[in-house]
Formats: structure tokens, C-alpha cells, sequence
């Protein structure tokens, strides 16, 4: 009896050993630094007008911008990334990424500084266009650092596609990344599907105002997704900086039918929309008299992993009647 007890012993922990390594070899390296493909390496990339070349998979990554940040924990790569920056730019993760966005450490609170990203140990930076710039830390800087820097700069839905792909090829998730995008086209085709029979909306963003309205323009990814969710930018036709400051008057002979306020760090939407009805000029415009309002969150617009999220609220905003149910 005793000999049967400890043949049984063994082939047990032979058992628990062989599923354990089964385990590591077959698990989702997404959540892990586990193994990697060595042999997927050096691949290349075209990304912001360069060609960077990966030699080999990265282990601390800095993601500059909250929609950067919540685009690795999408992909299950939280656990890649070491610091993240501009949480004054956001109303706070998704309730599906709270818990993995808020274990990961800030970086700076704002715009990441110089001296953060130079002495992160950081070995790959997934980073907004502005967070690397002349003005503070630029990527030729980084560079000598041996840092490698993607930059998040998409300016169509298909370039943003590109970017979840090559960061799941970068990381060895490409099953996972090529999922997500697929969901998001699905999610997007069934908005439009519901709108289709509507006239486009007439929307100004409504950033922040003080000599007139900080706006975006008709190349910003923003504009793009207002009109999949069935609107048009007003001032779509400007198309020299992402970004516009435009005067009240303009906007009153623009007469928008809907003011999509962003939300994030200060003033709050509500105080904005107070702004709005107090100015002598927005005052006069229909959408404001009606309350014609909605608010997006500023990272919701930013190209990255809500882009599907984005379209779906604008157009319940947009036409609430069409999914009234």
C-alpha cells in the first residue's frame, strides 16, 4: 500500500511540474515578461516620418498620454510599462482598465519632463507627438539614451489600425491586437448603420475659451470621428495645425447645431458650459438657447483605443432619438 501511495506521489508532482511549464510556454505574453520569440527580431517599422527598427522585444516602456497608457493595458501589456504621463488629461480610466491603469506609476502628472524620461530606464516609449518635442525632451535626445520612440500621431482610422497592429508585433500580441481592432470596426459599422438615414449635425468643439475658441481643425483625428458618429466639423475646412483658435463671431456665422465640450482637468464641462451661455456672443447661437450639449472626455478623442467608445457617445449625443430603445 505504502509503495502505491508514493507511485501516486510522484506521478502527481510530474503532473503539476509538466502543467506549470505548459502554462509558461502556452500563456498570453501580453500579461507577462515571459518568454520571447528571439527569432521575430529586428523588424522595422515606418512610424512619423522615420524608420525605426526593434532589435529586440522592449521591457520598460513609458506611455506618454492616458490614451497610450490605456491602449498597452487593452493589449495586456501593463506590466511593460513603467510610468506614464498627462493624467491631468483625463477623467480617469475605463471601468474595464481602472485597475491596471491605476497600478501603473506616474511619470509626471502633466506633460512629462525632460529628467523623468532621460533617467526612467525606460527602453521604449509609446508617447502623443507633443510629449516629444524640441521643446522638452525630442527623440534624436532619447535616442542616445536607448530608448526607442513610437510616436501615437494617426491621423485616420486605417493609420490608427496600424499602430494597435505593430505595437502586438512589437510585444508579441498580434492575435490580441488584431482582435481589438476588428472589434472596433465592428462596433463603428453599427453606429453608422443606426445613423445612416440622418442629416449630419453641425458640431464646434469647444475646448477652452478666452480670446475666442480653442478648436480643432479638419485634420485633427477628432474631426474624424465626429463625422463617423454623424456629425461635420464646422471648421473642418481648416487644415494647417491640428489645433485653432477661432474668433465667437466666426463661430455664430458658422451656427452649429450641437457644442461638444471636452472634459478634463479645469475648468470642469459644466463650468465650461457656463462659460458659454454667459459669453454676449455664443450666447445668441440656437444649440446654446436649446442646450445643445454634449461632453466626451478629452482622451476618448485622442487616437488610440477608444476609438469605437468616442463614435458610439457622440452619436447617442448626436441623435438620441436613433437609439432610443
Amino acid at each position: 500500500m505504502k509503495k502505491i501511495v508514493s507511485l501516486m506521489l510522484v506521478l502527481s508532482m510530474l503532473f503539476a511540474v509538466t502543467a506549470c511549464s505548459n502554462q509558461d510556454s502556452t500563456g498570453d505574453s501580453g500579461n507577462t515578461q515571459g518568454v520571447s520569440n528571439d527569432s521575430a527580431y529586428p523588424m522595422t517599422f515606418e512610424n512619423y516620418g522615420r524608420e525605426i527598427t526593434i532589435t529586440k522585444k522592449p521591457e520598460k516602456v513609458l506611455t506618454l498620454g492616458p490614451n497610450c497608457t490605456e491602449l498597452f493595458t487593452v493589449l495586456g501589456l501593463e506590466n511593460y510599462v513603467i510610468g506614464r504621463s498627462l493624467v491631468n488629461h483625463s477623467r480617469g480610466p475605463l471601468d474595464e482598465c481602472a485597475d491596471a491603469v491605476n497600478n501603473i506609476p506616474v511619470l509626471n502628472n502633466s506633460s512629462a519632463t525632460r529628467e523623468a524620461i532621460l533617467t526612467s530606464g525606460a527602453d521604449f516609449i509609446y508617447t502623443l507627438d507633443w510629449e516629444i518635442s524640441d521643446e522638452g525632451c525630442n527623440i534624436d535626445e532619447v535616442s542616445e539614451y536607448g530608448m526607442t520612440v513610437y510616436v501615437n500621431t494617426a491621423a485616420t482610422l486605417e493609420e490608427q489600425y496600424q499602430e494597435i497592429l505593430d505595437i502586438g508585433k512589437i510585444f508579441g500580441v498580434e492575435d490580441r491586437a488584431g482582435a481589438f481592432v476588428n472589434e472596433q470596426k465592428s462596433r463603428i459599422s453599427a453606429v453608422q448603420a443606426k445613423i445612416k438615414e440622418n442629416e449630419p449635425v453641425n458640431v464646434l468643439v469647444y475646448d477652452s475659451g478666452n480670446d475666442g475658441v480653442f478648436t480643432c481643425s479638419g485634420i485633427n483625428f477628432e474631426s474624424l470621428l465626429i463625422e463617423l458618429a454623424g456629425g461635420k466639423n464646422i471648421f473642418s475646412d481648416l487644415n494647417e495645425k491640428q489645433w485653432v483658435t477661432v474668433s465667437y463671431e466666426e463661430i455664430l456665422k458658422r451656427n452649429p447645431d450641437v457644442i461638444l465640450i471636452h472634459d478634463y482637468d479645469s475648468p470642469s464641462a459644466s463650468k465650461k458650459i457656463a462659460e458659454i451661455k454667459a459669453n454676449p456672443t455664443l450666447s445668441q447661437l440656437d444649440c446654446v438657447k436649446n442646450e445643445r450639449f454634449a461632453v466626451i472626455t478629452l482622451e476618448s478623442i485622442l487616437p488610440g483605443n477608444r476609438m469605437a467608445y468616442a463614435v458610439e457617445n457622440m452619436a447617442k449625443a448626436f441623435y438620441p432619438d436613433a437609439f432610443d430603445e
